[in-house]
């Protein structure tokens, strides 16, 4: 299944989630007004007159609109109420656990070597490096992914997880939490914390009336606990709901791990570490564990008494298929609170040291990705190999990412870690290559940051430069985290700054913008309160001259010719699969500048993954018209990628 595919599936599952919150609050409305007929009829007869019958109306509409009406406010009132409160995206969630944020220069080495995996992860994927979360005080195994997008995504860890894994375990864990991020899982998880609390809503209302402190009457405390009894109507239905979304995903996962690094024995010992663990395992000591348990990487809170109700299968079940000779027996594993278990051997190749970074395309990783081998050549792309790359990260990829990392300056990996050096980062991305022009730009940098900065910029730029003839993007993605430090008026600052610095040269090109918008893209939610637009374009046809906007403008950018521009575009637009390519021409250069690509993006951004898919394919064949994808236009297609929320790994690792 392609990486379209599974957004498709999860979307489809988000309309199952609709049909069983109906099902659920159909349910819930039919117990209160049955409890309220009985109540009304037991009022009515205690009031009536002595010896007279009275009788038992089971249709009251007054009565059922009454209560259809408290009932949809309650249930609604909660969901909305939880929904804006995860509108932050995956920190609110983490950090309404009680989560802390994992600072991208902690010295501490166990946390060190998670934030390493996680940004190893993230380089193989092609997406920004997430926000990483610690349960500091839970000794279990668990892990979960949470957000509305790769732009505002958190990964949290418990502390036992950090602590008792191996290095290849954790990346296991990691590699399963990445799965749910890139297949959509994320977005369809945050909605059902909500859901599930709406459901919640009436057991909550129930639990404060018999807390109530009122002593003339127990009538609040009857109604108190009858509703408390009806919303556990609702908790029930709120489990199968978490099981039946979450089961077969977590098989996904699973797989998808397994896909990603290739170590089936990363995450089968993962998981007979939480069944040695005996009861510690993975359960959570958290009170709000229940709310998030269909999100976790293990069953985080107690076994129901209903197989059905479960939302993970069995750490067996989940071995087995991966490991189908699994006898189903647990070694022990014994972990003191605050101890960190020594790692174990590494399995199959050892990991080659740090090469520095020029001779970085020289190590197998890099030797994977040239099929020539030297720097001065040209990365050899071929065009088919974008699209069966797109959300599907290799292991290649995944050691492609760990010699990138591991090959950058100290001071480099250093200053992405913080947040003004990574500011500083993203500036030296964007000078120019003319000695006297770029003297001028960090002169006037000076005067609209600060003179710190812009000495910061000056002594960066030569390791920036080279880093950046083949990583910008990962570069990128690395300063993410710190930059998102900024308080709100700094990252004003840096979004103007970086705006100005970008039109310095007296020009715009297209990777520049298109670098600008996906910084701010991944940044929008958390300083802006943007939130991740919903699909508003099902069908191509309105659509169709946005894409002639972007192929028009990929074309004129791979070449001055306007023969081979017209080629270019050619050969790329019937992948658009356009009605008879209707409206979908080449348009001159003129009318395809920053301005209409930005409103072209913005639009194509909100379509269904299907159009998008055809569109990136389209894109891959413009700029690889001639055959090979440059590495140059390798960068610009999955910065483009990014911006329509599709990341694609680095190109070139798995030919």
């Amino acid at each position: 299944m392609d990486f379209f595919a599974r957004q498709d599936q999860a979307r489809r599952q988000t309309k199952w989630l609709v049909v069983y919150f109906a099902l659920a609050v159909v349910c819930i409305i039919a117990m209160v007004y049955g409890v309220a007929v009985f109540a009304s009829y037991g009022f009515a007869a205690k009031h009536h007159h002595y010896g007279a019958e009275v009788p038992l109306i089971f249709w009251n509409p007054q009565l059922f609109v009454g209560v259809l009406a408290g009932t949809l406010a309650v249930i609604f009132g909660g969901c909305a109420y939880k929904m804006n409160e995860l509108s932050g995206g995956g920190s609110a969630l983490s950090e309404s656990l009680g989560a802390r944020l994992v600072s991208p220069n902690t010295t501490d080495p166990a946390e060190r070597q998670l934030l390493n995996v996680v940004e190893e992860m993230s380089i193989a994927a092609g997406v920004p490096v997430p926000q990483v979360y610690l349960m500091h005080w839970e000794d279990s195994i668990n892990a979960f992914a949470a957000g509305h997008s790769v732009s505002d995504a958190t990964i949290t860890v418990t502390r036992g997880c950090m602590k008792i894994l191996s290095r290849d375990e954790l990346q296991g864990v990691i590699g399963h939490e990445f799965s749910h991020i890139l297949n959509g899982d994320m977005r369809l998880n945050l909605r059902l914390v909500g859901i599930l609390f709406g459901i919640l809503g009436l057991a909550l209302f129930g639990r404060i009336l018999l807390q109530a402190r009122g002593r003339r009457s127990a009538a609040p405390m009857a109604v108190g606990l009858l509703l408390l009894i009806i919303g556990y109507v609702g908790v029930f239905f709120g489990r199968l709901i978490q099981a039946a979304v979450s089961r077969q995903r977590e098989f996904l996962a699973d797989a998808s791990s397994v896909q990603f690094t290739r170590n089936a024995a990363a995450i089968t010992g993962a998981l007979k570490k939480i069944g040695g663990l005996g009861e510690t395992g993975s359960r959570l000591e958290s009170p709000h564990a229940g709310e998030v348990s269909h999100m976790f990487f293990a069953n985080g809170v107690s076994e129901p008494f209903f197989g059905l109700l479960e939302t993970h299968p069995p750490l067996v079940e989940r071995i087995r298929a991966i490991e189908p000779a699994f006898d189903g027996k647990f070694p022990p594993v014994r972990y003191v609170a605050g101890e960190r278990l020594p790692e174990t051997p590494p399995r199959g190749i050892p990991r080659r040291p740090p090469a520095p970074l020029p001779n970085i395309f020289n190590t197998a990783p890099g030797g994977a990705m040239l099929s020539a081998g030297g720097m001065d050549e040209p990365r050899v792309i071929r065009p088919q190999v974008v699209m069966p790359n797109l959300g599907n990260p290799t292991p290649l990829h995944l050691k492609y990412a760990e010699a990138l990392r591991n090959s950058l300056p100290d001071s480099l990996k250093a200053a992405v870690r913080e947040p003004q050096e990574a500011i500083a980062v993203i500036y030296a991305l964007l000078l120019s290559h003319d000695d006297a022009l770029r003297a001028k730009q960090i002169d006037e940098l000076a005067g609209r940051a600060s003179r710190a900065v812009a000495e910061k910029v000056t002594a960066l730029y030569p390791e920036v430069a080279s880093a950046a003839a083949h990583s910008r993007l990962p570069l990128v993605n690395l300063a993410l985290p710190s930059l998102r430090q900024l308080d709100t008026s700094q990252f004003s600052q840096f979004s103007k700054t970086l705006e100005w610095l970008i039109e310095s040269d007296g020009e715009v090109d297209l990777f520049e913008f298109v670098l600008q918008k996906v910084v701010r893209r991944h940044l929008g939610p958390q300083f802006n309160g943007a939130r991740k637009p919903v699909v508003q374009f099902y069908t191509l046809k309105p659509l169709v001259p946005d894409c002639a906007v972007v192929l028009s403008a990929l074309a004129n950018v791979s070449s001055n010719d306007p023969v081979e521009v017209e080629k270019a575009f050619g050969i790329g637009a019937p992948f658009v699969r356009a009605l008879d390519n209707t409206g979908l021409a080449l348009l001159p250069a003129a009318q395809c500048g920053i301005e209409p690509i930005d409103a072209a993006l913005n639009r194509l951004a909100l379509a269904v993954p299907t159009i998008k898919r055809n569109l990136i394919d389209a894109c891959a064949r413009v700029v690889g018209a001639d055959g090979v994808i440059q590495e140059s236009e390798a960068e610009l297609l999955r910065a483009i990628a990014d911006t329509l929320d599709c990341p694609i790994p680095p190109l070139g690792v798995s030919e």
